[in-house]
């Protein structure tokens, strides 16, 4: 389900053998699970239209906001928890009216969803009781720019491996999940599955349509079909899953 009118938006406010493990997305993306978003991060790529991205911004406690998506994100009467960047994008108005919330980095290596990642990972009390991994969900990353949705799409296994979180990058289309080794996925008959290739010399999978293999080429893993309400990728290295909604 695809809503295209800005203005109705604005209205919406099994046991495992040892070396598998399940990937269930945090509710309320597909309402699986008891986790939570520790932090939802938003781009300034294409501002999501998806009726499960958006209700995602209106539920989440820590919105972190890209400073370049922060206007457009007033426009929906949704306010962030922090904004982030180096104020290029950013109006003096608007500078002054959310210093209290605004963190400005100027360094270059890193780009503003980095940016924005690593503040949210230093700053906001997340999982200190448990030692688990955050699940971060990332918005409005893909979209304009094509140099730039790549990157974004890329960095997901970076913040797995190098930031220690689990991210969950949503479109209006479906969703990216890093995944590593065996793992099964919740899914449901018909969805459409990619799956990119990073690092293994071996890869399988029960419940798909198609056999899959260790891909050389990134377009060798797209245009998948799951067959039941799960799948399972037998994996030894990293790979990147693509699902879309159900709805």
């Amino acid at each position: 389900m695809i809503i295209d009118n800005k203005e109705n938006n604005k209205e919406q406010r099994n046991s495992l053998s040892p070396n598998e493990h399940s990937v269930r997305l945090p509710p309320p993306l597909e309402g699986l699970g008891e986790v939570s978003f520790s932090a939802v991060i938003l781009a300034a790529g294409d501002f999501p239209n998806h009726v499960l991205p958006l209700r995602i911004l209106r539920t989440t406690e820590n919105l972190i906001v890209c400073d370049g998506a922060l206007e457009e994100l007033l426009e929906y009467e949704i306010e962030p928890t922090a904004v982030v960047g180096d104020g290029d994008s950013l109006s003096e108005e608007l500078k002054q009216r959310y210093a209290h919330i605004y963190h400005p980095i100027s360094e270059q290596e890193f780009n503003d969803l980095t940016k924005a990642t690593l503040f949210a990972r230093s700053h906001l009390k997340m999982d200190a009781s448990t030692h688990t991994r955050p699940c971060f969900c990332y918005l409005g990353a893909t979209g304009k720019r094509e140099d730039h949705t790549l990157g974004n799409i890329s960095l997901m296994l970076y913040y797995y491996h190098q930031l220690g979180i689990n991210p969950v990058m949503t479109t209006d289309y479906g969703y990216f999940v890093p995944a590593s080794g065996t793992t099964r996925f919740d899914s449901f008959p018909g969805q459409q599955v990619s799956i990119f290739n990073a690092t293994c010399k071996e890869l399988i999978s029960n419940g798909l349509k198609w056999d899959i293999y260790p891909f050389n080429e990134l377009w060798q893993g797209t245009l998948n079909e799951a067959l039941s309400n799960e799948f399972t990728i037998h994996a030894d290295g990293d790979y990147l899953i693509y699902r879309t909604h159900k709805i």
